[in-house]
Formats: C-alpha cells, structure tokens, sequence
C-alpha cells in the first residue's frame, strides 16, 4: 500500500517565518522569538481556514421550508480579515438580509458564512459579492443584500495612514437591486439603534 504523506504546512510556515525573522535581522533563536515561528504559523492557518472550509456542509441540513416572504436581517456581525495585498488585518461588521422564496437558511449559519469568507486573504470587494452570491446561489430567495463596514490596517498603519476611515462595500441581488423600497427598507434597518 503506497500511502502519501500529507505536506507539514505548519512546519513549513514556521521555517519560512523564522528565516523573514532573520532576514529582518532579528535573531530567531533569542528568548522572546524562539517559538515565534510555530505560533505565527498556527495563526495564519487559523486566519486562513475559509479556504478549507466546505460550505456545503456548513449549510447542510439547516435549509428549512417556511412559508415566509418578508426580510430576514442579521446585522452587526463582527469578522476580521487579512488584506490580499499586504497580509494586514481588516475588520468590521457585516450586516446580511435575503428575503425567502419559501425556504429559510437556520440564522446561525449567516455568521459562520461570513467567516469563512473572511479567514481567507481578501479585498473587501469580493468578500461581499461571495457572501450575497452564496447565499442566492443556495436559498434561490427573491433576493440579498449585504453590506460590510471594515476598518483596514493597511491603510492605518502604513501608506495613506488614514485613520478611522471606514470602508463600506454593499451587494444587491435580487429584489434588493430591482426595488428601491427594499433597498431602503434595508439601509433603514441596519442604520436603526445605532
């Protein structure tokens, strides 16, 4: 039997980071940065699982029949993401409605599907339209909206240094896109108790 052994992506990671450490001219076997590399390593495995993730599953058995057409809203979801382009944290809160077409997606699993957008290297932009476009592609509903409001590093920390300048990115799909008053009926709500 001729088995293939699985890659050691963390161990891999770790010996890549602790060579960037050297590189940078730290000394990676000094006290304070001996386990940096297996730690740094397991962090970025976390903050990437979206791309292990299977969402079929995560959304398996959690689609229900009901006879129900009205908005459904679930806002203010916290995530936190790693920027594409330099690997630097973004992070905000997403608010996320679909209106069924007789079927219901279990409320739960919305902020799961957020996060398995978000643990992934991303641009705001497209974690939107994957979160809008999942959920039309799996519910059929009439319709989603999404709208993700996110404070990024890259552009805190470095660059434009610009601070507490939030980025707002929406998708409409659907009746979302097609009626104005859905569309509002949505902004409204995800601005009320703030």
């Amino acid at each position: 039997m001729n088995r293939k052994r699985k890659p050691d992506v963390e161990g891999s990671l770790a010996a890549r980071f602790k060579e960037i450490l050297s590189l940078l001219g730290e000394d990676p076997a000094r006290e304070g940065l001996r386990r940096t590399p297996e730690r740094v390593a397991k962090a970025f495995l976390e903050l990437t699982s979206g791309y292990r993730a299977d969402i079929d599953a995560l959304i398996n058995g959690a689609v229900f029949q009901v006879d129900y057409s009205e908005m459904v809203l679930v806002k203010d979801i916290q995530f936190y993401s790693l920027c594409e382009h330099h690997a630097l944290p973004f992070f905000g809160k997403a608010h996320v409605a679909y209106i069924p077409d007789k079927r219901v997606l279990g409320l739960s699993k919305i902020p799961k599907l957020v996060e398995v957008f978000s643990r992934r290297l991303q641009v705001q932009e497209r974690m939107t339209q994957q979160i809008a476009q999942t959920l039309l592609d799996r519910l059929k509903p009439l319709g989603v909206g999404v709208v993700l409001e996110a404070r990024h590093l890259c552009m805190e920390m470095r660059g434009a240094r610009s601070l507490l300048s939030p980025t707002v990115t929406s998708a409409m799909l659907g009746a979302f896109r097609r009626d104005p008053r859905t569309r509002e009926e949505f902004l409204s709500l995800i601005q009320s108790t703030r």
